[in-house]
């Protein structure tokens, strides 16, 4: 678990790989143990867990589902690792769950850039456009 600055409504999203638009890193939300990701489709759905379970920006909507599923098995960070990305960190601060979706604002933490966005595929893209920019 770690403890850092954040505030409640944050997460901070440490990237250490991108290759072919796949990101690998971990995923830290105050008070709860990190998660590591593997894909960004994990990364999404392991931020929806984190934020139901820490009663953070709450859900306008019942998210539809095909049947009960388990819910993703944690796959927890070790507490020594270092809790900034190998090729980006993010500070994501979700304010609302709205239209199925999520707003709020990015802060890439290494350019100190801060961008708003007002749906994941915004907040997907914001992403990529940092994580690309990094490659070159």
């Amino acid at each position: 678990m770690i403890e850092c600055s954040l505030g409640q409504q944050a997460m901070l999203i440490c990237v250490d790989s991108y290759e072919g638009g796949v990101p690998r890193g971990r995923l830290y939300l105050p008070g709860q143990p990190g998660q590591r990701f593997d894909s960004l489709s994990q990364l999404l759905l392991r931020g929806e867990q984190l934020l139901e379970l820490s009663g953070g920006a709450q859900s306008f909507t019942t998210p539809r589902i095909f049947a009960l599923a388990k819910p993703l098995r944690p796959a927890p960070c070790d507490a020594g690792e270092p809790v900034h990305g190998n090729a980006a960190t993010f500070e994501m601060r979700i304010l609302f769950r709205q239209h199925a979706s999520w707003q709020g604002e990015l802060l890439w933490l290494e350019k100190n850039a801060r961008q708003s966005f007002r749906s994941v595929l915004e907040l997907i893209t914001l992403m990529d456009s940092a994580l690309r920019a990094e490659e070159n």
